[in-house]
């Protein structure tokens, strides 16, 4: 028989803690250990099979967690009836912690836990029990399993799933609101008492917000919560166990809540009226200055849109909304006028553009404000009356005539006076001109419409009192066409007349162009001059199409008689004055065939009765042209040759001029040369060769007329010249002719310095200052009081 026996321990409670060691029920076996026999035909042999029923039967062990006591804690004991208590039996443990956590006494069968056990890591042990005969090695019972349940104690508090919540709702949410759910665990055991029930409270945060005390929701505890007035909360929330009884462990977590915005505020502009002002300069688009509506809102919540509703300078400004700035710029729309209107005024309108329906009822969600805008007077400009012109003006109106007139003002009060001018970049011939005065434009040369039809003029009218104040205005001037061209062929006709060719034969049409364009298109008229109105070969037949026809006259036409006809034409236009002209058609007579097509003309027929055929003339052509050829490459050849030096001879003056550097006596000084060379009859009458070319013809020498001695020199060197001026024989080369003459009565009296009046008195030169930068140099030698003595 098998006992198992199972101690309960003490249960102990103080203070914070308590421990209860239970010990399993008695489970009572028979005495005597009973054998049950299972007869079963067995597969194989049919052997009858013996099931021995097991000597004891475990229940489940109870262990208090985290024991602190000084010894090991006692867990229960093994036993078996065949332990005769002398030794010979030993008790195994194996399985979870066997040997480690749990200890048995392999004599007696007393199991106790040798570290502190904790429950959260492991509640349940499984172990196995054996009893062996120390001598035979044998178990006396078979293997049995029990499990080791481990007793939860509140040790462990509980703990939010996370350190830090964050949370929004919109401002203004109603009380009850839901904000977020926060949530907190404790890893004792729920189904042991009351160490898991976990309770929520609200420490910091109070009174806006509540917390579920079960499910850990919190809620919004106040109405009307604005972000404009505060917009970040921090809450702070406690979990405790036990049910929240004294005693019990807690853990906090806190929650930042922030309140996110509703379009719950209007915009409202600062002050209710601006001032600005303009130029009146400005162009459209030019920013005059900015103006914002305060709105506590952020996002698109405080989103405006500006508006002009009213006022009378609606259509002369406009508002745009800066969107990184909800500014409303104020902006020229059209040009301003301070002559017109000095001052304007506004209503300006700021408007939400994303309204929360849910808060209409607060009041409109717009706000208006009064904007005044004066206008600055400024120098503008002259201002013509209109933005161009447009002149038409006769080819042959007569030079100074007026063609028209432009006018331009002062738009300023001042009306300052306006001249006129033309810009000669556009009129570069100065065909036109304008009077300053009055802006009339008159004709400065004569126009021609053939050559030039438009002229496109620029007119600048600028203020006197300020010429930097100008405008400028395009004048188109239309020259209209006159009768001034008379008609004439529209181009050179070849024409010809067969011999063989009948009267009343058409020979060729001709027709006109005039370079005028009449208003009702060109009508041209033909006929013969008077001196051949009957003209024995040919006549003309005006078509009326402004074309003619030249006709034949008679049968038959001889190139050996006359191979050329000139037939002048005189060509009329319609237009007044009638202008016309004559021209001449050159008609030759050629050799047809029977169909009228020309076979040859009148030169080779001149020809023929000479006796000379193609060939012939071919090869004198040919002759004359070799001829030439000749010519010009002999001519070209002798002009190549080396020609002998020009000076041949170092004693030839003409190219050797010496310089003495010395400034001579003047007419006076008779010592200077030697005038005898000059006055030397034989020397004048002596005629020589030139000797700077060789002369390619000798010439006969010409003889002059003697000169006597007293002959003037003036007289001698004027009749040299002449007979070299008149000398065929002189090249036209440049040469030095040296006359060395003066001449009598010089207008400005000798500027010799020699014979110049002089006095022992000090000379005034201070005039030479006077005299400019070229007589600076004469001036500081002379000018000086010491500058003799120097």
């Amino acid at each position: 028989m098998m006992r198992t026996y199972s101690f309960l321990t003490v249960l102990l409670w103080s203070c914070m803690f308590h421990a209860i060691h239970m010990m399993p029920s008695e489970k009572r076996t028979n005495k005597h250990s009973r054998s049950e026999r299972i007869t079963g035909l067995s597969e194989n042999d049919g052997k009858t099979l013996h099931r021995t029923k097991r000597g004891w039967m475990w229940n489940q062990f109870f262990l208090l967690e985290e024991y602190t006591g000084p010894d090991t804690q006692y867990v229960g004991k093994l036993h078996t009836d065949q332990d005769k208590g002398d030794g010979n039996l030993k008790y195994i443990l194996t399985g979870d912690g066997a040997g480690s956590l749990f200890i048995i006494d392999e004599n007696t069968g007393d199991i106790h836990a040798a570290k502190k056990l904790d429950r959260e890591e492991k509640s349940l042990y499984v172990l196995r029990a054996k009893a062996i005969d120390r001598k035979t090695g044998r178990q006396v019972e078979p293997e049995s399993e029990f499990i080791i349940k481990i007793h939860d104690i509140n040790d462990n508090e509980p703990k939010f799933t996370k350190d830090m919540y964050t949370a929004s709702i919109p401002e203004m949410a109603g009380v009850g609101t839901s904000v977020i759910q926060v949530t907190a665990t404790d890893a004792d055991d729920a189904n042991y008492g009351n160490s898991a029930k976990v309770v929520y409270s609200i420490l910091q945060g109070q009174p806006y917000f509540s917390v579920d005390p079960e499910t850990g929701i919190i809620k919004t505890a106040l109405p009307d919560m604005s972000r404009e007035n505060r917009e970040q909360y921090q809450v702070v929330i406690q979990a405790k166990d036990m049910g929240g009884q004294m005693g019990g462990l807690s853990g906090t977590t806190t929650v930042n809540i922030t309140l996110t915005d509703v379009n719950d505020n209007p915009p409202r502009f600062p002050q209710s009226t601006y001032q600005f002002s303009s130029p009146e300069s400005a162009p459209p688009g030019t920013p005059l200055g900015r103006i914002k509506a305060n709105d506590p809102d952020v996002g698109e919540n405080a989103e405006i849109e500006y508006s002009i509703s009213n006022g009378d300078g609606s259509d002369m400004f406009d508002i745009v909304t800066d969107k990184d700035t909800q500014e409303g710029i104020i902006t020229v729309k059209k040009h301003l006028d301070f002559e017109n209107k000095m001052l304007y005024t506004l209503r300006v309108e700021a408007t939400n553009t994303h309204p929360d329906p849910r808060f209409l009822q607060l009041g409109p969600f717009k706000d208006t404000a009064l904007v005044k805008i004066s206008v600055e007077d400024i120098d503008e400009p002259p201002v013509f009356s209109r933005p161009w012109y447009l002149i038409e003006v006769d080819e042959d109106a007569k030079e100074g005539s007026i063609i028209g007139q432009v006018v331009a003002q002062d738009p300023d009060i001042t009306k300052n006076a306006i001249k006129y001018s033309v810009d000669r970049h556009t009129d570069l011939d100065r065909i036109f001109n304008i009077y300053s005065g009055n802006g009339s434009l008159f004709i400065s040369k004569p126009l021609d419409r053939e050559e030039t039809p438009w002229h496109n003029i620029t007119v600048i009218a600028t203020e006197i009192n300020n010429p930097k104040q100008t405008s400028q205005i395009p004048v188109f001037i239309r020259i209209l066409d006159i009768n001034d061209h008379a008609p004439e062929f529209a181009k050179y006709y070849e024409t010809f007349v067969c011999e063989n060719a009948k009267a009343g034969q058409l020979i060729q049409t001709v027709s006109a162009v005039d370079k005028d364009e009449p208003p009702r298109g060109h009508k041209f008229f033909f006929e013969l001059v008077p001196e051949f109105a009957l003209h024995p070969n040919f006549s003309i037949v005006d078509n009326k199409d402004n074309t003619a026809g030249i006709m034949t006259r008679r049968n038959g036409y001889s190139r050996s008689k006359m191979s050329t006809y000139l037939l002048p034409i005189i060509i009329f236009d319609n237009d007044y004055p009638i202008q016309s002209s004559t021209g001449t058609l050159t008609i030759r007579v050629c050799a047809c065939d029977s169909r009228g097509n020309m076979q040859s003309c009148n030169a080779e027929a001149l020809l023929l009765p000479a006796g000379l055929s193609t060939g012939a003339l071919v090869a004198i052509l040919l002759c004359i042209i070799i001829l030439l050829v000749l010519v010009v490459l002999f001519t070209a050849l002798k002009r190549q040759r080396k020609k002998e030096p020009l000076i041949i001879s170092k004693d030839d003056v003409r190219d050797n001029i010496v310089t003495y550097n010395d400034e001579g006596g003047g007419e006076e000084d008779t010592q200077a040369f030697d005038i005898g060379a000059l006055r030397n009859p034989e020397a004048r009458e002596e005629s020589k060769m030139r000797r700077d070319v060789i002369p390619e013809t000798i010439f006969q020498i010409r003889r002059t007329a003697p000169l006597w001695e007293n002959i003037d020199v003036q007289d001698f060197i004027h009749r040299r010249l002449k007979e070299n001026d008149s000398d065929p024989a002189a090249p036209p080369y440049d040469s030095l002719a040296t006359y060395a003459y003066e001449g009598n009565d010089s207008i400005a009296n000798s500027l010799s310095s020699l014979e110049s009046l002089t006095t022992e008195g000090n000379q005034d030169y201070d005039y030479l200052s006077d005299w400019g930068p070229r007589f600076k140099k004469l001036a500081d030698m002379y000018g000086g009081e010491d500058s003799d003595r120097d």
